[in-house]
């Protein structure tokens, strides 16, 4: 009995040492790897996040519960913290957005539209960028969730920079609209913004920069003019199919003529 109650002993001892010993390395593992002290920073905006993403996924399955689902599984498996909290940013104001609105309970979007503005809005990290694709999420709540006309500014969107946004919106929101005879929405006369003033617009010091950003936006058919090549000058109106897309990015899904106060 004494061998065998020594035996026991013994065995607990080792289980015990072994236990101390893993755990000792597993510690050591861990701050080996976490070479810049950035473990618990994660951990934290885990913590934080958590809640809104249960939030935020709740709100999709009242619009759209296939997109509820994928977001779980990009939340699990794909999306990281700093994208998710993004997203949650996004939906948070799309879920605003549509509670302004009375007469848009009971709308769903369709999923691809959902699912579309998941992966790209996630990479938005400012407030104006978020606040536009929180706009296309909204405007693509419809009566039956069947519209998938949105997908245009969705690709749009996704191509712009924070910047070129800045200067997308300045456009849209200072240049006066009309009606054309035809009943089309466009500008009525160009704006001359000085290279000073674009400046300001956008944050940026370099002129060549922001020559470039004016130049995609037309490129992509949401801005007309440019630069005057003799000038610091530049001679600029939001398109028919920027104004379009910035009235969608505000959540209205109806004529531009009816937001603008045109009709």
């Amino acid at each position: 009995q004494c061998a065998a109650s020594d035996v026991r002993r013994r065995t607990r001892l080792s289980a015990n040492v072994r236990e101390h010993r893993d755990h000792t390395m597993s510690e050591e593992k861990s701050t080996s790897l976490d070479i810049l002290g950035a473990k618990p920073l994660a951990d934290s905006v885990h913590a934080l996040t958590k809640g809104a993403i249960e939030g935020a996924g709740a709100f999709l399955s009242r619009i759209c519960l296939p997109a509820a689902e994928e977001f779980g599984l990009l939340i699990r498996d794909k999306v990281s913290a700093w994208r998710a909290k993004n997203l949650v940013s996004v939906i948070q104001r799309a879920e605003e957005l549509l509670a302004k609105d009375l007469t848009l309970k009971d709308f769903h979007a369709h999923p691809r539209l959902v699912a579309s503005v998941i992966e790209n809005g996630s990479w938005a990290d400012t407030a104006l960028v978020q606040g536009l694709w929180a706009g296309l999420l909204t405007s693509s709540c419809t009566h039956n969730g069947t519209d998938q006309g949105n997908l245009i500014f969705i690709n749009l969107l996704s191509q712009i920079s924070t910047t070129e946004a800045l200067l997308f919106r300045h456009l849209c929101e200072t240049s006066e609209k009309v009606k054309s005879e035809g009943g089309w929405i466009g500008p009525k006369a160009s704006l001359c913004i000085t290279i000073d003033d674009l400046q300001k617009i956008t944050g940026l010091s370099d002129i060549h920069r922001i020559d470039l950003e004016l130049d995609h936006l037309r490129t992509l058919g949401l801005t007309e003019g440019g630069f005057n090549p003799h000038a610091t000058i530049a001679d600029i109106v939001p398109s028919s199919l920027g104004l379009q897309m910035y009235v969608r990015c505000q959540g209205y899904a109806g004529s531009p003529l009816d937001y603008f106060g045109l009709t």
